[in-house]
């Protein structure tokens, strides 16, 4: 992707005009959006690649996520409050904030982008501004799995299937936070970042059967990685009567037992104002870590969506914004 230079009252964006392979991105100037009631415009410092945005370029997701074309993707963004439409209350220009964006939306690969007021929270201290852009999704994700979904305790068994990814990371260090003893799958390569976020016990995903190697019932299944009906099914059968399979593989449904009492939630994440500002409190008083593997200029998100495909990407990945002129 090649760069134009901004004018007054226009922007860079990354959009797509029709799903395909990553080549269909293509870094463009567009109109700068002006907020509408209720909106704040961020100036973008950096948005985040989710796996969410391959799927919707590659128009895997027109059913449940429909989005008109063109469209930018990038649902995180971390920036500051750059103008305020009305009715907005309680910000100010320059102040840094995160947030991430609904999924139908526009998104922040781009040098502005619209965002509702209420779904804001002012952006952790104790990280650069760019690296926030790293935290809302994955884990407003991994928070409202735990807890919104599974209402996880202390004391309880909590298998996290796919921990050395983002939302993974996220849910291992919550679950133990909260006291639960948490089983996570890795592989040798990830297995100590996996125990180093908090888990007791560590599962290598590469030697064998996950639900074979349990050697007692789970109270929560988190279900976060690519894994076919038949080991999602063993894994959700070694669930305790009485506990829950939460899993954000909305593809596939998540198994319950009614005749055991095990409930199955298929998650799909929420903006929370209250819950994003309590991420970042923990974050700012080092309870929770933020673990950025790359960070990237916006001109290459193509290559970065090209190396998702190609199960080049290890870690999350930040894409850097260049600030409009």
């Amino acid at each position: 992707m090649t760069s134009t230079p901004t004018s007054s009252g226009t922007m860079t964006a990354v959009r797509f005009h029709a799903y395909g392979e990553p080549d269909v991105l293509s870094l463009e100037e567009v109109e700068r959006p002006e907020p509408g009631a209720g909106q704040v415009r961020v100036r973008v410092a950096a948005t985040s690649f989710n796996g969410i945005d391959a799927n919707v370029r590659a128009g895997r997701m027109q059913g449940p996520i429909p989005v008109a074309l063109p469209h930018t993707p990038g649902r995180d963004v971390a920036g500051t409050v750059d103008a305020l439409g009305e009715g907005v209350e309680g910000l100010e220009v320059g102040r840094p904030v995160v947030t991430f964006l609904p999924m139908t939306e526009d998104g922040a690969s781009a040098q502005f982008a619209l965002v509702d007021a209420d779904t804001l929270a002012t952006a952790p201290a104790s990280l650069p501004l760019p690296d926030a852009a790293a935290l809302p999704l994955v884990g407003l994700t991994a928070y409202q799995a735990l807890f919104d979904h599974a209402r996880l305790r202390s004391g309880q068994r909590v298998l996290v299937n796919g921990a050395s990814g983002a939302v993974g990371d996220h849910a291992v260090q919550l679950a133990a936070a909260a006291g639960a003893h948490v089983i996570a799958t890795a592989s040798p390569r990830t297995a100590e970042r996996v125990r180093a976020a908090g888990a007791a016990e560590v599962v290598d995903h590469t030697a064998g059967d996950v639900a074979a190697a349990l050697t007692e019932p789970v109270d929560v299944l988190v279900q976060l990685a690519p894994i076919d009906p038949e080991r999602f099914a063993a894994l959700a059968a070694r669930v305790a009567d009485g506990g829950v399979v939460v899993s954000t593989t909305v593809w596939m449904p998540a198994p319950s037992d009614e005749t055991r009492g095990v409930r199955a939630v298929d998650v799909f994440v929420r903006p929370d104002q209250d819950q994003l500002a309590e991420l970042v409190a923990r974050v700012d008083r080092g309870e929770l870590e933020v673990r950025v593997a790359e960070r990237v200029p916006l001109a290459e998100l193509a290559d970065v969506h090209a190396r998702s495909a190609a199960g080049e990407l290890d870690g999350k990945v930040v894409v850097v914004v260049e600030p409009a002129r």
